[in-house]
């Protein structure tokens, strides 16, 4: 079943005719929220809140293991997540879609394995290229039949949060390749590779990064660009769920 996981401004999805919610318990803990599995244009779909319902979680404070595996325990086959991000480069401008093809982890401190039991094998997953092609590719079909901005590739930079990053990390992040700024893309991307569930990402850009315009960044903007980017996201995924095949 295909899996949908809501960042900030995507709390919930409003056209979702919800059929039930599952309380699921991993053995890493509890995820954000309940699993809902509900009804979206024709199919069965499962989505949970990153940040919790309501959004408390902040982005360091997510427990990505239980999020993850809770999604594989109430059926998932597939994820496509949803992320606010910061845009870097001139492929990345405000208000516009980013399908990313790779991704640099900055974080630290979080939890990044499902394989650390000492009594359990070591196993290391090629994470080569990060985000599914075949996920890729559908929700590029949606988006090129659409009228939005939309930008196909680039690289996500995870970074720790919350706060926004200074003017000279985004300097840094960009000589590294970067073309987005985010603070969810880790340890979920990897995670879910390790659970062998394919995974792609689908990024709005909310403002524009550290440096990269003549202003401060206010949160005022960036829940300006939420409001109406979040409306497009979930046209965007109805669209693909209900041409999606497993």
């Amino acid at each position: 079943m295909l899996a949908f996981i809501g960042g900030t401004g995507l709390t919930r999805m409003d056209n979702l005719r919800i059929i039930r919610r599952q309380a699921i318990s991993t053995r890493f803990g509890d995820p954000s929220a309940a699993v809902v599995e509900g009804e979206l244009d024709g199919q069965n779909v499962l989505f949970l809140a990153r940040h919790g319902d309501p959004h408390v979680l902040l982005p360091h404070q997510v427990n990505y293991r239980a999020n993850m595996t809770a999604l594989k325990e109430a059926g998932a086959t597939a994820i496509v997540a949803v992320n606010a991000v910061g845009g870097i480069t001139a492929q990345a401008p405000t208000g516009a879609l980013v399908l990313p093809d790779q991704i640099i982890d900055y974080t630290w401190g979080r939890e990044m394995t499902l394989f650390d039991d000492p009594a359990e094998p070591l196993v290391h997953v090629d994470f080569s290229w990060p985000f599914d092609s075949a996920l890729r590719n559908g929700l590029k079909e949606k988006l090129a039949a659409s009228e939005l901005k939309w930008n196909d590739g680039g690289c996500y930079a995870a970074t720790q949060g919350p706060r926004l990053e200074t003017a000279a990390e985004i300097i840094r992040l960009e000589r590294d390749g970067c073309d987005i700024v985010g603070m969810t893309g880790m340890p979920e991307a990897v995670l879910a590779r390790e659970l062998a569930l394919p995974y792609a990402m689908l990024s709005l850009v909310v403002n524009p990064a550290a440096g990269k315009s003549s202003h401060e960044i206010t949160m005022a903007e960036i829940e300006a660009v939420i409001h109406d980017g979040m409306a497009n996201v979930c046209r965007v995924l109805t669209d693909f769920a209900g041409g999606y095949t497993a």
